[in-house]
């Protein structure tokens, strides 16, 4: 069997919405028998990553290409008395670290300031429901710093501005409009596949980042997930929003890691580019990931549960992965667990025997580390769930979980929680979501599985799956 070396998982964060990263006494990767499986290993050709080597190199890079990719854009429309709010989200902080993403904001300034002769920029970044998470990255980075102060957080509970869309009036955040351009600066990323099934992804931040509570709430709670494809193309093709609009500027994903910049004055355009790519970068792994039959899930990394990541897959993707969520031909069943958990019919369901159960897939899972502030304690009413250590007491003292861990078991120890989930679900499977990049931190029994797995599924992807996805989308 060929195996790697441990791939690096994704260093902890000091936030006021986990715990201290000195108390995260031991890493998935850390467990015996672990090892690493690389992306290319499994499928060939994936794309190549830009280098994580050190901070500097990452900048470099960057930077040189967010300039390369704003030459191909017009800028001509601003000129240089006028005000230019580059709206930003804090999923892209969350990527690899988040240096890639703020440089690539650093350099759209200064580009803007370059060629269009105005030093009138703003950084208006957005946040989701930790509504301090904008002013911790802003620190963080030293944002605040490089655009002279004119940096803002923004919440959806902030004041709103009407958006009058062809289906009604929907609201944003009054400061994400605030300025006579904007650029929409976001990444490319699969992202919850369950909400937008890859149709209209790069337009999510209008509804959702740049949004009130009440717009951003319509597809959690409202209309539905559907929705997800129709809201924010809706608010981005608005006459306030088209005024507006100079250009976006995607910071490029792949399961391999941070490939890249690109530009574009017209999302409708990039959206269908990234619609294709996205299907072949990420189809794979999706369905390799689909096809495994029993798997210990271990949560380590530095975002909420759903959020967590292994090779640029999400563990929501995951938890639906017994259905194939890029075919659209699949009607949506109450075992698509996210699309149908609160709409399975008429009549909404919140939570019981009625919620629809997650991916059987996994057997159990272990929480080591990972944010508080996202609601999800529906993961542990459904899954043997162990939280290791002071991970529980975080989880207690979430608003959004209140009841968490009368569900979930506290363990003293990673090791030792493994171990119990070995004894219960008679598996050596072992799957790190620790933010792995370029490959998988696995067990060695699941590192065979998935290597043997790998060229047969291949094959079908690219003869059968991959062309049905993308004449579906009308991108064939």
């Amino acid at each position: 069997m060929k195996t790697n070396p441990l791939f690096p998982p994704a260093p902890p964060r000091i936030s006021p919405y986990a715990i201290d990263p000195n108390l995260l006494a031991e890493r998935a990767g850390q467990l015996p028998g672990m090892t690493g499986v690389a992306l290319d290993d499994l499928f060939p050709g994936a794309p190549s990553p830009i280098s994580l080597a050190s901070p500097e190199t990452i900048r470099k890079q960057i930077r040189e290409q967010t300039k390369k990719a704003l030459a191909n854009v017009d800028l001509s429309k601003i000129q240089p008395p006028d005000s230019v709010n580059i709206l930003a989200s804090h999923h892209g902080f969350n990527l690899y670290g988040g240096e890639a993403y703020a440089e690539m904001l650093r350099a759209i300034r200064d580009e803007v300031e370059r060629r269009c002769h105005t030093d009138n920029i703003n950084l208006c970044v957005g946040a989701g429901l930790r509504f301090r998470e904008p002013d911790e990255l802003i620190q963080k980075f030293s944002l605040d710093e490089y655009f002279r102060g004119k940096v803002c957080g923004m919440a959806p509970v902030d004041q709103g501005v009407p958006i009058k869309t062809d289906i009604g009036t929907f609201h944003g955040v009054r400061r994400a409009y605030s300025a006579r351009w904007i650029i929409h600066a976001h990444n490319s990323d699969v992202r919850e596949l369950h909400y937008h099934r890859q149709i209209g992804r790069l337009f999510k931040p209008f509804a959702m980042s740049y949004a009130t509570i009440e717009t951003r709430s319509l597809y959690h709670q409202s209309m539905g997930p559907r929705s997800a494809n129709l809201i924010p193309r809706l608010i981005y093709e608005s006459p306030l929003v088209q005024e507006k609009f100079a250009c976006s500027v995607i910071l490029q994903m792949a399961p391999t890691g941070i490939i890249g910049v690109d530009a574009h004055n017209d999302l409708v355009e990039q959206d269908k580019l990234f619609a294709r790519r996205n299907i072949s970068w990420y189809g794979k792994i999706i369905t390799l990931l689909s096809c495994l039959e029993d798997v210990i899930l271990i949560v380590d990394y530095p975002n909420s549960i759903p959020y967590t990541t292994a090779c640029g897959i999400l563990f929501c993707n995951f938890l639906n992965g017994n259905v194939d969520e890029f075919d659209l031909d699949i009607p949506f069943t109450p075992f698509t667990r996210y699309t149908d958990m609160l709409y399975p019919g008429p009549d909404p369901l919140y939570q019981g025997d009625l919620v629809p159960p997650p991916n059987p897939a996994i057997r159990a899972l272990v929480i080591n580390y990972c944010f508080k502030g996202y609601p999800g304690t529906f993961f542990a009413q459904q899954l043997p769930t162990f939280v290791v250590g002071p991970q529980a007491d975080l989880l207690r003292g979430c608003v959004q979980n209140t009841t968490f861990m009368d569900y979930a078991i506290e363990v003293e120890g990673l090791r030792k929680a493994v171990d119990f989930a070995r004894r219960i679900t008679k598996t050596d499977n072992i799957l790190a979501f620790d933010g792995a990049v370029g490959g998988l931190n696995v067990s060695e029994a699941l590192a065979e599985r998935m290597l043997k797995l790998a060229p047969e599924l291949a094959l079908k992807i690219e003869g059968e799956l991959m062309p049905k996805w993308l004449k579906q989308r009308g991108l064939l």
